[in-house]
């Protein structure tokens, strides 16, 4: 038995929910046991996830370990599960995320400890089910369930206005979630108009494309970008996220901008545009409009910001305007870019939240103009707070360096984008912006006078502390320096879903101008057979730099000027030859039979 054949994806899944079942029947006065139990089940986890990683095939672009099992008969509902490329890795960052955040809810959340970490480890399986789910209904299930343990977490534990920011969050994302809902039930009920069987397996619906007109794709693909773009979330549906930042616990805020929003980019890679290629294709521009209008308001609005927390919340918005950008232009580097900036955002901008959450349970404020000269009594934590900012900024060497200059690159050679350059330019002003936000308020807390009392006996890091930021500093570097160790096993995934969406867009008739100057990005397409009366027969003097001798005259003639050549009309018991190839006869020589 190989590793494909192991059962890896459900235990991964719903390891969590039982870790979550077990806290539940400890005591509730245990608090230090409800605590230790969870960094123990959530670290396993996360160890036993490593497994899909060692196992994964990097030269397959399907999926893997794939799990199917009839699970509604009546419906015709599969139990599908698989990891790709595209999905792995952020998988492994959810898994890895976790035991960090419950490390860092040790001293952060005093009240309702065991229900915290039972909320946190259903949401881990909310998480992991939406990543690894195959078929759309499965998919839907997990999205809900993500729903409701961070509308706990952020009202029970969150700020002075949580209910506010709850109510917002849930709004926002049912009113998406419902509208994707109806998309797909639409799919449901079509596909079987045409195969006679009902399906919700996403590889069963895609053969349903062929049959969508573009009115009906364009409707579908809005319900479920609505439903994605929410999540991610995308200008203008953006404003629930700062408030739901700010009133959050820290470890909701680490998992809402390290897992949970960028769910939003993956639904577009998994389903929207596989399902919908033509309204993608016709639609592409306006997402790329809409993620530079992101790009630079979210970095514009982070300037003002007196609240650290806040700050880093539209941070995000201007970060995952990049991701989105990257879906926009649909080449392999730009997608690429974009896979490889989840993961950035998730690392980098999760230590922000977790940095922030450390000086905010020293001195509870996140106001900027409460410190001043922090980097005098807390060193440590000024030094890791400048690495994990310079991630962010995207410094060279650290890993937001490389996503974001792939989404750039990708997108100047978009062959989806008419102004792919235009975009590029307008986006790359969100990388200056990035470093004034950021080393701005890293000087207005970091350095000047340590004029204010309370800041003077603040501690450094504690070992807890180290424990859980060393971690994501060392994966800044690693994801720095070494892409290509994330890179090369999502690169086959990523190429496959560009082949197969330019290849139905082509067949639906939107035909696309691949640009040359990106070769290597676009799906090779099968070279045409030349018509038997322009062949020629060569059976010598064939050049290795794509030179042909002409027998009998000497000549050397590029082979690609042989295919191009026009046809001529062949005459009876003469074989036709190309005339910029054959030596025109000094006499012509009249023949019987009315050859010449």
């Amino acid at each position: 038995m190989t590793w494909q054949h192991l059962p890896l994806l459900t235990p991964v899944v719903f390891l969590p929910a039982v870790g979550a079942m077990i806290i539940a029947m400890l005591p509730a006065s245990a608090k230090g046991l409800h605590k230790g139990m969870a960094f123990v089940w959530t670290l396993g986890v996360f160890l036993f996830s490593l497994l899909l990683w060692v196992g994964f095939n990097p030269d397959i672009a399907s999926y893997q370990f794939e799990e199917k099992a009839l699970w509604i008969d009546s419906l015709n509902i599969y139990y599908h599960l698989g990891v790709d490329g595209i999905s792995l890795f952020l998988v492994l960052l959810t898994t890895l995320l976790m035991p960090i955040v419950i490390a860092a809810g040790f001293s952060g959340v005093t009240d309702r400890i065991k229900e915290y970490m039972i909320h946190m480890l259903i949401i881990e399986t909310g998480m992991l089910g939406a990543l690894l789910a195959i078929d759309v209904f499965l998919f839907y299930i997990f999205w809900e369930i993500m729903l409701i343990p961070m509308y706990f977490l952020i009202g029970v534990w969150g700020g002075t206005r949580r209910i506010y920011a709850t109510l917002k969050f849930v709004l926002f994302t049912m009113f998406g979630s419902l509208l994707m809902l109806v998309a797909f039930l639409y799919l449901y009920f079509k596909y079987q108009l045409h195969f006679d069987v009902y399906s919700t397996d996403l590889p069963d619906l895609i053969k349903l494309v062929p049959h969508l007109s573009l009115s009906e794709q364009m409707w579908l693909f809005g319900g479920f970008a609505l439903a994605f773009g929410i999540k991610v979330p995308m200008w203008p549906f953006h404003t629930w996220l700062p408030d739901a930042h700010t009133e959050a616990p820290t470890g909701g805020s680490v998992i809402l901008a390290g897992v949970m929003l960028k769910m939003g980019g993956y639904g577009f890679l998994r389903f929207a545009i596989p399902l919908f290629p033509l309204a993608m294709h016709h639609l592409a521009p306006v997402l790329a409009v809409l993620a530079v209008i992101g790009i630079v308001y979210g970095a514009l609005v982070c300037i003002v910001q007196p609240d650290m927390k806040r700050l880093i919340a539209y941070s995000s918005v201007s970060h995952l305007g990049f991701i989105m950008l990257g879906v926009a232009a649909m080449s392999v580097r730009a997608l690429e870019g974009s896979v490889y900036q989840m993961l950035n955002h998730g690392v980098s901008t999760g230590a922000l939240f977790l940095l922030v959450g450390i000086i905010y349970e020293r001195r509870h404020t996140r106001e900027i103009k409460d410190y001043g000269g922090i980097a005098k009594v807390m060193p440590a934590y000024a030094t890791l707070f400048m690495i994990t900012a310079l991630a962010s900024i995207g410094l060279p060497g650290l890993n937001g360096f490389v996503g974001e200059f792939l989404i750039l690159m990708g997108t100047f050679t978009s062959p989806a984008l008419n102004f792919g350059w235009l975009f590029t330019v307008i986006a790359s002003t969100g990388v200056i912006f990035a470093a004034v936000y950021l080393l701005w308020m890293y000087q207005r807390v970091m350095f000047g006078p340590l004029d204010n009392e309370k800041n003077k006996d603040l501690k450094d890091l504690n070992p807890r502390e180290w424990g859980y930021l060393m971690p994501l500093v060392i994966l800044m570097f690693v994801m720095g320096i070494m892409p290509n160790i994330f890179l090369a096993p999502m690169e086959p995934s990523v190429k496959q879903l560009t082949f197969d969406y330019y290849d139905a867009v082509e067949k639906a008739g939107g035909v696309i101008a691949i640009k040359h100057n990106e070769p290597q990005e676009q799906p090779e397409k099968p070279k045409p057979k030349p018509a038997p009366a322009r062949k020629l027969n060569i059976r010598k003097g064939v050049q290795s730099s794509g030179y042909v001798t002409i027998p009998g005259s000497g000549k050397k003639v590029n082979i690609k000027s042989l295919k191009a050549a026009p046809r001529v009309p062949q005459l009876k018991g003469v074989q036709a030859k190309p005339p910029s190839v054959q030596p025109r006869p000094a006499k012509p020589v009249k023949q019987q039979g009315g050859t010449q």
